[in-house]
């Protein structure tokens, strides 16, 4: 990575100002039901712990609009981060204000404060400078750890490093070394695996890693709007009609280039979307009173055989309707496969996380993406702000 880094700057005695990503699922009792984007941010924060620097943590959860909500405040994630370091985090009420500075004041080196709810504050997202500018006053060295949020431009993300020395942490650091390496030089062959709804959201990765992949494996719901530029019928399965003619460019593209691109050829499919639905598997085309919701079997094993020699593997969206259990048996199937293989294997965020967290293969990988719109913006090549901003070794 040609950022720096926590480790490049002196941090002893310091209040370093830290991004993290606590936008952590909770129950309707506030319970937090995954933590590991906590997890993910202790080395950062532990490594200040031991350096003696004063930390104070941004965080945004949800989507409060701009508005303070109840429900969406960051005392439950103070307590489950005291508990992970095995020491007290002090949580404000506020994230900017007379109440924070106060706070901040009073801190001793080795301290921890969290900060509530950014986006309690309509400003953060709209990046005003006079809010990034009172964030800043918070701190002596900002450090991004939030790659979930490096593809927003927000105040906390992007519009504090304006003010002070900015640099990622080892969360950060670690995203962008395994997906930059992924898609420069991956080991080879490189197999990638798409899925998830639509077609829309992955073209910008297909026409970034089309010169540098051997295989394309796609499944999902994107998956229909390929087959039906094939000319199969597709039933009431997902369809983008406007991504049609893409398709079959594509098709015709990858053809040309000897990139090899597989598709369902068999699948689960029910009459109505439903976690007691019957299902049965059809090959081919599919009945015009029916969707397809998964992967078939014949499908899981050509997977299989077409990925067994890969040395890299990337993996960005479910290969079917994972939430409902029944209808998860594909993905999970060829996600324990790839555990097994002699490669490095990097699954992108979002879905396809949640995916291997709910399988139970998260330590399985070599790397699972905390970030899904971050991971995916990457992969296509973009440059993320929240990294733009970070000062160059």
């Amino acid at each position: 990575m040609n950022k720096k880094t926590i480790k490049d700057l002196d941090i002893r005695n310091k209040r370093l100002l830290m991004r993290v990503d606590f936008n952590v699922p909770m129950d309707k009792e506030l319970k937090i039901t995954d933590d590991t984007r906590i997890k993910s941010a202790l080395p950062t924060i532990q490594y200040a712990l031991d350096k003696g620097a004063k930390i104070i943590l941004m965080s945004h959860l949800g989507r409060p609009d701009g508005k303070v909500v109840e429900g969406l405040r960051l005392k439950p994630i103070a307590l489950r981060l005291g508990e992970l370091l095995n020491k007290r985090v002090t949580c404000t009420s506020d994230c900017v204000g007379k109440e924070v500075e106060d706070a901040v004041r009073k801190m001793k080196d080795g301290d921890v404060l969290l900060l509530e709810n950014v986006r309690f504050h309509p400003e953060e997202e709209k990046n005003e400078r006079d809010f990034a500018k009172k964030l800043s006053l918070l701190g002596d060295i900002f450090v991004n750890d939030a790659f979930g949020t490096a593809h927003r431009a927000h105040a906390s993300t992007r519009g504090v490093a304006e003010f002070l020395p900015a640099v990622g942490g080892f969360l950060m650091e670690k995203e962008i070394e395994y997906l930059q390496k992924t898609i420069e030089s991956p080991r080879k062959p490189f197999a990638v695996i798409l899925g998830g709804a639509k077609v829309s959201d992955k073209i910008g990765v297909i026409e970034h890693l089309l010169d540098k992949v051997d295989k394309f494996l796609i499944g999902g719901g994107m998956a229909y709007t390929f087959l039906a530029a094939r000319g199969e019928r597709i039933g009431k399965s997902k369809l983008e009609k406007d991504r049609i003619e893409y398709a079959k460019d594509l098709l015709t593209k990858v053809t040309n280039m000897g990139v090899e691109l597989l598709l369902p050829s068999d699948h689960v499919v029910v009459r109505e979307l439903d976690k007691g639905a019957d299902s049965r598997v059809v090959s081919g085309n599919i009945p015009e009173d029916m969707l397809g919701v998964d992967i078939g079997p014949e499908t899981v094993l050509r997977f299989k055989r077409a990925i067994g020699d890969a040395r890299t593997i990337l993996w960005n969206g479910p290969l079917g309707i994972f939430e409902i259990e029944p209808f998860s048996k594909g993905t999970r199937e060829v996600a324990e496969f790839i555990t097994g293989l002699d490669a490095v294997t990097v699954i992108g965020g979002g879905d396809t996380a949640s995916a291997f967290s709910q399988f139970g293969l998260k330590d399985k990988v070599s790397h699972v993406s905390t970030g899904g719109g971050a991971s995916l913006e990457f992969l296509e090549g973009r440059e993320l702000p929240g990294i733009a901003a970070l000062q160059d070794k």
